[in-house]
């Protein structure tokens, strides 16, 4: 039996195998307890393993190409009638077709900065969650607190210390239970941040990446971690459109038209981005150079969210030019 190509199905104990040979014909399926799937696969003469991009799937592609296989990830795909078995079968027709574009497999480092940032992130989230909480509950007492998470962090201890606002004893203990939180909250963000700080420092690629207004330590850290290279892209309009930054196309009889941007692809590295165009936009001033005239023309021409949105796509080609070929950001005159 002469394998070339397979396509396996991750769950968290049962795989699913589907193999084919130089004909295309089905010469492999078969159903592996999690234990026994390395053992098979060692077995096996080298091949291409293809599988979805979903958890732990940069993990068991690593241990595939270890034993010599290709391993190549995907986005996920499905056949209608779904199973595992069907899955595993799509999975092994997609990664033979030659438009399939393939999802890196990022080394165990990446992983530990992504997961890094995901736990930032989820720690913002739950701040942001607490602030409202708390907003809403000192509105029920009769104190409203501006939004913001300054003006809570400033209003906290002097609604806990006013002895005249009416709040019941037992209110107050809350509410300074709910202040502790928020203390701890912003530490460990705090923590995180300057953990991003030091791995930027660290990286040469990360400090190039720096130079492009609009991106600090944490976009560049998460652009390395989620991108590697960007070599995997022939260009950058490739890299803008895996993050989501192209508009969407509804072309037919001859006629081209253009949304709204996808939003496919990574949405963490798609928001970074955004945020540090508009900040950009922001702080714009009276500033000369050629990026600086055309982002005020199209603002005023077209909006500023549509110019910040716009602006971030073009980050995205730069920021592909330099994790792909090197180099340092130059800043174009007028």
């Amino acid at each position: 039996m002469e394998i070339k190509r397979i396509g396996l199905d991750l769950a968290k104990n049962v795989f699913e195998v589907h193999g084919v040979d130089e004909a295309e014909r089905v010469v492999l399926r078969k159903t592996l307890r999690r234990g026994k799937v390395l053992e098979f696969f060692a077995q096996l003469p080298a091949c291409v393993v293809g599988l979805e991009a979903c958890g732990g799937a940069h993990h068991c592609a690593r241990k595939r190409s270890a034993l010599g296989h290709d391993a190549q990830l995907m986005a996920p795909h499905r056949k209608s009638n779904k199973s595992d078995r069907n899955d595993a079968e799509a999975i092994c027709e997609a990664v033979g077709r030659g438009s399939m574009r393939f999802v890196p497999v990022k080394d165990e480092q990446q992983q530990a900065v992504q997961m890094l940032h995901r736990m930032r992130s989820l720690q913002i989230a739950e701040r942001t969650a607490l602030v409202n909480q708390t907003r809403g509950l000192l509105a029920e007492f009769g104190i409203v607190v501006a939004q913001g998470l300054g003006r809570l962090r400033a209003r906290l201890p002097e609604i806990l210390e006013d002895g005249e606002n009416a709040l019941p004893d037992l209110a107050r203990e809350l509410f300074a239970d709910l202040r502790e939180r928020l203390v701890a909250l912003d530490a460990q963000i705090g923590a995180y941040d300057r953990r991003i700080e030091q791995l930027a420092r660290a990286s040469a690629v990360a400090q190039r990446l720096m130079r492009l207004e609009g991106i600090g330590a944490v976009t560049a850290t998460a652009l390395i971690a989620g991108a590697g290279d960007g070599r995997q892209f022939a260009n950058g309009r490739q890299f803008a459109a895996w993050l989501g930054l192209v508009p969407r196309e509804y072309s037919s009889g001859g006629k081209i038209r253009r949304g709204r941007i996808s939003k496919r692809g990574d949405a963490y590295l798609r928001t970074l981005l955004i945020h540090g165009a508009r900040v950009v936009y922001r702080h714009l001033g009276e500033r000369a150079d050629r990026k600086s005239q055309w982002l005020r023309q199209l603002a005023a021409r077209r909006g500023v969210n549509k110019a910040v949105v716009a602006l971030a796509a073009k980050h995205a080609r730069i920021l592909w030019a330099l994790l792909s070929r090197g180099g340092d950001y130059q800043p174009v005159a007028a």
